[in-house]
């Protein structure tokens, strides 16, 4: 595929915009009548006057698709309804065809959607994983929403778990992310300015996985577009950490580690809690070998072992190069809040986000960062059901820090100190957390 657009071409292309009545295809039928505001560089939009834009409403009108965002959440979790709106479907050019969603076939597809009650603000995210456009619908769109905010989602430019094919040199399908995100973020804002006849007073970037690293890269790299953002156990890349010098080693250890004390050591000195072995089992036949095996395709795809074999360190000049494209520096510019479960199984915690937290530290960056680690939390909710008394909920938590970021941007008010936020049986787990006291 080409290079990723630049900022710059991102803020000036001219829209190419097709507005249809309705669609023979896909679930986003459009309202016959419904208008809505160009996105800027679109090259398809469909609009849909929507007497509720959460997901209580929109998997009965087939605004959403419950595919993208299933397992991401507690089955305990209440969510706001009742939100009258616009939803603007649509994709930006691009020459990939991962993404099936809406009959389209064509990768770079968003979703904006605009409540009738707005409140000045607008959030935008990218998928965890990789996953697809609608995939925050229920842990950020709906809460977000009922408070009033615009919210803006893409699917980052390519989905699937062949995501990486979508590149001509390594790295390339990874970077595209990050302009894609860019890209939504600018034509958002000129949506609501045209919605609403006032640019928005604060945009927050959000997101779960690497929606949390996307939201550490724009914080780095273009602070200019946001006012915070809350990051939730984002995706660690440096030259250090990052999944291929993790993963490996719990691929090769886990078939003993059943029965091999030092099998079982290897992966709690690779950075796994040892609490969360009970996990392991279900990570090893879900997530550990597949998620090592894309990631490695993108950077190193010329690689011919075996993952657990794969050593990150003693590979060629060009696969750290390629990591380095899309590296984080720990150099924010804008307020963070960070969450990481401390019984994350695929992002270890001792190798993400306690050292993402160290690099803004030596960034020069601590007033603009608060930390909170959370004692219990895995990488996704959906296995609080199967294990409620090892694990709690991490989405409370991201509602709670969310909810500091406006206090802190909006109203100078400090949040929390960073702290180790401890598990209490107390309450609802599903549905209330503190950060402090």
């Amino acid at each position: 595929m080409p290079p990723a657009p630049s900022r710059t071409h991102i803020a000036t292309v001219t829209a190419i915009v097709v507005v249809a009545g309705a669609m023979t295809v896909g679930h986003a039928a459009g309202t016959p009548g419904c208008s809505a505001p160009v996105v800027l560089g679109a090259q398809f939009q469909i609009a849909s006057c929507l007497d509720d834009l959460t997901t209580a409403g929109t998997v009965a009108t087939g605004h959403t698709v419950p595919a993208d965002w299933a397992g991401l959440h507690p089955a305990g979790a209440r969510n706001p309804s009742g939100v009258p709106g616009t939803q603007i479907d649509g994709y930006f050019p691009d020459n990939s065809t991962t993404n099936t969603n809406n009959g389209w076939n064509h990768d770079s597809q968003f979703v904006i959607r605009l409540p009738e009650h707005w409140n000045g603000g607008l959030v935008v995210t990218g998928s965890p994983g990789n996953r697809r456009q609608y995939a925050n619908d229920f842990v950020i769109s709906d809460w977000v929403l009922a408070q009033g905010y615009a919210f803006a989602a893409t699917d980052k430019g390519n989905t699937g778990a062949d995501f990486f094919r979508d590149d001509v040199a390594p790295g390339d399908a990874m970077a595209e992310w990050n302009s894609r995100v860019t890209q939504l973020t600018v034509a958002a804002q000129a949506t609501v300015a045209q919605r609403y006849g006032r640019p928005a007073a604060h945009t927050y970037m959000a997101g779960l996985s690497n929606g949390g690293y996307l939201v550490r890269w724009q914080l780095e790299n273009a602070p200019w577009l946001y006012d915070g953002g809350v990051d939730w156990e984002g995706a660690l890349w440096t030259d250090v950490d990052n999944l291929l010098t993790v993963l490996p080693k719990a691929i090769a250890n886990y078939p003993e580690s059943q029965s091999n004390p030092a099998a079982r050591d290897a992966i709690v000195a690779a950075g796994f809690d040892a609490e969360s072995q009970p996990l392991w089992e279900y990570h090893d036949k879900t997530y550990w070998e597949l998620t090592q095996r894309i990631y490695r395709e993108e950077f190193d795809p010329t690689y011919a072992g075996a993952d657990a074999d794969y050593d990150y360190a003693s590979r060629p000049r060009a696969v750290h190069d390629a990591v380095a494209r899309i590296a984080l520096t720990g150099r924010i510019q804008r307020p963070l809040l960070t969450i990481h479960g401390t019984l994350d199984t695929l992002l270890p915690i001792g190798h993400d986000s306690d050292v993402y937290a160290a690099m803004i530290r030596d960034q020069g960056r601590a007033d603009l960062h608060r930390y909170y680690r959370i004692e219990g939390g895995n990488h996704v909710d959906g296995l609080y059901d199967i294990h409620p008394t090892l694990l709690r909920p991490m989405l409370p938590c991201f509602r709670s820090a969310f909810t500091a970021l406006e206090s802190w941007t909006a109203a100078g008010q400090s949040p929390p100190p960073n702290a180790t936020v401890p598990r209490s049986d107390a309450g609802d787990p599903a549905n209330s957390c503190a950060l402090g006291n």
